[in-house]
């Protein structure tokens, strides 16, 4: 295939899916409502009609970048595969006991989250590696067929298993030896291996880093090689990377096998741009704001170069407070994301406290003003009433805004409960809004040692 120049680039998010192709010195761009069915077909969808302004072909494509917050969602909303988790006997708590360690110190009735598969789903295998590689207690194949026999007569049953085995990092045979067994007798099942997944010391985080890559797996590993086959078969026949959350490149193939790793894929992606912006007017503190249809991700960024970590936290439940999410261990830009963007819904509390988020309307059926069946007060129905977003100049061709219906549904929701005018409760949800992310990024800023007064924002999303 020889080299026309053409790029493009796609990101799927929460509510919208973006698509931008480059010619040369030209960009074409365009916004569709994210299919969640099948992500695939607003990708497709968003590829056809820039090719179309460009003028050029599919076959022309010499290259496909693609950033997703598919995995992260699933995470967040807990709506992955049916996993199971396989450890050494007498670590099946692993994951629900955590270090031990309290985010709160003094909260009597702290509540910690929840662990990604529950105790029903955790089994054991007598087996053991010590901190040096070496085997203290062989591994009982007997034990293991017993337990695969146990699996696959579940009821319902699992589409994707977990292995973590105690210092695996350091000796994978075991892991390694009963994955194969279980393949053998349930090839149709997805497994992972902690010892490939993310190969550190640290049992909590590795055990629940290898469940998070199982419980998505199914999911990603569908939706990629579906992207891939309509792309071939539309005459794309480029190489396919996805951006993951380290913010370099990685395979289709690679992102296949270990979909945890795109976890943050759509934000590192924002926060590389900024970086670059950074860099090009010589700003030395900066911070990133990409604000999405679901969310809003937030990133420092010293010296033109995002923070970086080995460590991160997804869904953090208590006040943005560090400890209190789900810990993944892999390379990632670091940031913090919550749940505040435009698709994010609006209620009034039994205190008369309006309250924004963490559940979003998202493209299904998105905010009222879209006219797809939303009846609920989003943020974007507050811009929209209050002239911030202009039905003119949305960037969705495909989406005629409905000024009015947005007036109706801060009427019904907001405006009523606090016996206000529409316009008040417009402002008081963009405020409450506004509030919470700029508290995220003051924590952030906080938990690094950094003042956030002293950065420059740069917005995007």
């Amino acid at each position: 295939m020889t080299d026309s120049g053409i790029r493009i680039g796609a990101d799927v998010g929460g509510t919208f899916t973006d698509v931008v192709l480059e010619k040369g010195t030209d960009l074409f761009s365009t916004k569709v409502l994210t299919t969640y069915e099948s992500p695939e077909i607003g990708i497709l969808e968003g590829i056809a009609t820039v090719i179309a302004k460009s003028g050029t072909d599919f076959s022309q494509i010499n290259s496909f970048i693609h950033g997703t917050t598919l995995a992260t969602n699933a995470l967040i909303s807990r709506t992955g595969a049916r996993t199971a988790f396989v450890t050494t006997k007498g670590f099946r708590d692993t994951i629900e006991m955590r270090t031990e360690s309290r985010f709160e110190q003094y909260n009597l009735n702290l509540e910690l989250p929840k662990p990604l598969i529950e105790r029903k789903d955790r089994y054991v295998l007598s087996e053991r590696i010590s901190a040096e590689g070496t085997v203290l207690l062989p591994f009982d194949e007997i034990e293991a067929q017993n337990l695969i026999k146990l699996i696959s007569k579940k009821k319902d049953a699992y589409d994707s298993i977990a292995i973590g085995f105690i210092h695996s990092y350091m000796n994978n045979k075991h892991e390694s030896l009963f994955r194969e067994m279980l393949l053998s007798e349930l090839p149709e099942l997805k497994v992972s291996i902690s010892s490939e997944v993310s190969p550190q010391m640290r049992e909590f985080e590795r055990f629940n880093t290898v469940c998070a890559n199982a419980y998505v797996q199914p999911m990603m590993a569908s939706y990629l090689e579906r992207l891939k086959s309509e792309l071939n078969n539309a005459g794309a026949k480029c190489d396919i990377h996805l951006i993951h959350s380290g913010g370099g490149l990685m395979s289709i193939e690679s992102a296949i096998r270990f979909p945890v790793r795109l976890i943050e894929s759509g934000p590192a992606g924002g926060a590389i741009f900024a970086a670059e912006i950074a860099d090009r007017y010589g700003i030395d503190a900066a911070l990133s704001y990409d604000m999405g249809g679901t969310t809003a991700k937030i990133c420092l960024i010293d010296d033109q170069t995002p923070r970086s970590a080995k460590t991160f936290e997804v869904a953090r439940t208590h006040r943005f407070t560090k400890g209190s999410g789900m810990p993944i261990s892999i390379p990632v830009i670091e940031m913090i994301e919550i749940g505040a963007g435009g698709g994010s819904i609006a209620s009034v509390d039994d205190l008369k406290q309006i309250r924004v988020g963490p559940l979003s309307a998202g493209s299904e059926p998105g905010p009222a003003a879209y006219g797809l069946g939303g009846s609920l007060a989003t943020v974007t129905d507050a811009n929209i009433l209050l002239g911030r977003i202009s039905p003119e100049t949305f960037g969705a061709e495909d989406i005629d805004l409905l000024p009015e219906e947005s007036k109706k549904v801060l009427k019904n929701d907001i405006a009523k409960s606090l016996e206000s005018s529409v316009e008040n409760a417009a402002i008081g949800v963009i405020e409450v809004v506004d509030e919470n992310m700029a508290n995220a990024a003051r924590v952030h800023a906080v938990e690094n040692g950094k003042d956030v007064s002293k950065y420059t924002m740069i917005a995007f999303g």
